[in-house]
């Protein structure tokens, strides 16, 4: 997840939101095997899974300033390029700068409500001001990775007495080969993730000045935060009383770390990490922030988005008949997808209300709401 901030109102963008969300979905590649704009040598491809979203800072993508508000610096070390399969280069190549299928999207919006305004003031936040959210990962490459390490955890299950319920629970000791090898390889598709991440800001930087004539300057168009939503780390947790490192890993749920961890950028340290909590493109997103006791009760994680109440199929035999694209633009939100059927997958009653499910983790006290953001014009891979 990566969201921006700009210095603009929604007043401004709003007459020309369809040439926004048009020039963004020609610019920035999006759904299942579609191709980037970057063609990467092999070399190019391996210095990417060591250097991350630095790469594409390093070559023009971006500014050093981008590295300094995202998550590990946009950068993890341990990974092991030669780890890596050549089917997973394969697809890996040229898919650097492009948004996934299914629920990752690019989306315009605008500030609706606050509420902490202390905290959005930290964090460059207003109300009417327009923003960008970006959800989208390592594309076919991770996929890739995940797909050729499945077969050497399950081998190593029955290597080590490892009785599986689930072929997807497929695992290995974390001191094995088999695991280390696992997160070399995992950290490569992490950092392949970052510089894709970090392509597509860069992308929407240009698009919007294209559309808006506008000056870098002018736009402001600048990181407020990126964090990974799948991934595996180390991390140091209290357990029983006892300080312990453990490898936490978050599918289905976000880091939300609280104020003074050393792991965030010194700009954020007295705030606590930002939380970026993505809905359905027909309501609502969410910005807030890390807590201490979420690093009691929930080793330092809270939701990373609303879940789903359809399956993709329930929700498509729903859409049937339905123009979908229709129904979001009476609501005044612009969507252009590259397949009919992902916005039927996509759509908002195959989700849980994002609303409602922030206030569970607010009350709970593992992240506390700063801002909602509403849809203004979405980009569906």
């Amino acid at each position: 997840m990566r969201l921006l901030r700009s210095n603009l109102r929604k007043a401004e963008v709003l007459p020309r939101i369809k040439d926004l969300v048009e020039v963004l979905y020609r610019e920035i590649p999006s759904g299942v095997g579609s191709k980037g704009k970057i063609r990467l040598s092999p070399d190019d491809e391996r210095k990417i899974l060591v250097k991350g979203a630095t790469w594409a800072v390093e070559n023009g993508l971006g500014e050093p300033a981008d590295i300094e508000k995202t998550e590990s610096g946009g950068q993890i070390d341990g990974a092991d390029p030669a780890l890596i399969s050549s089917k997973a280069y394969e697809r890996g190549r040229a898919q650097q700068g492009t948004l996934g299928s299914g629920n990752h999207f690019l989306e315009i919006q605008y500030v609706d409500e606050i509420y902490d305004e202390k905290a959005a003031q930290s964090l460059g936040l207003f109300t009417d001001q327009v923003t960008v959210m970006i959800h989208t990962g390592s594309r076919g490459f991770g996929h890739q990775v995940c797909t050729d390490f499945l077969e050497v955890m399950e081998r190593a299950a029955v290597k080590y007495g490892i009785t599986l319920y689930d072929r997807e629970l497929a695992c290995a000791p974390v001191r094995s080969a088999e695991a280390a090898d696992y997160l070399a390889a995992m950290r490569a598709a992490a950092n392949y993730a970052w510089a894709n991440r970090q392509c597509i800001m860069h992308w929407t930087r240009e698009a919007f000045m294209q559309v808006l004539s506008a000056s870098p300057r002018s736009l402001g168009l600048g990181l407020i935060y990126d964090v990974a939503h799948n991934i595996a780390k180390v991390e140091e947790h209290t357990v029983n009383g006892e300080k312990k490192k453990l490898m936490v890993h978050r599918k289905g749920a976000t880091r939300a770390f609280p104020p003074g961890h050393p792991e965030l950028p010194q700009i954020y340290r007295h705030l606590g990490q930002p939380v970026l909590i993505p809905g359905d493109m027909g309501r609502a997103s969410f910005v807030l922030l890390g807590t201490e006791k979420a690093m009691q009760q929930t080793f330092g994680s809270t939701c990373h988005g609303a879940g789903r109440v359809l399956s993709r199929h329930q929700a498509i035999r729903r859409a049937k008949g339905r123009k979908i694209w229709k129904e979001l633009e009476e609501k005044g939100i612009i969507v252009r997808s590259a397949g009919r059927e992902t916005l039927a997958e996509e759509m908002s009653e195959a989700y849980k209300d994002i609303s409602e499910v922030v206030d569970v983790v607010h009350r709970a006290g593992i992240s506390k709401k700063v801002a909602r953001l509403r849809p203004l014009g979405v980009v569906k891979g």
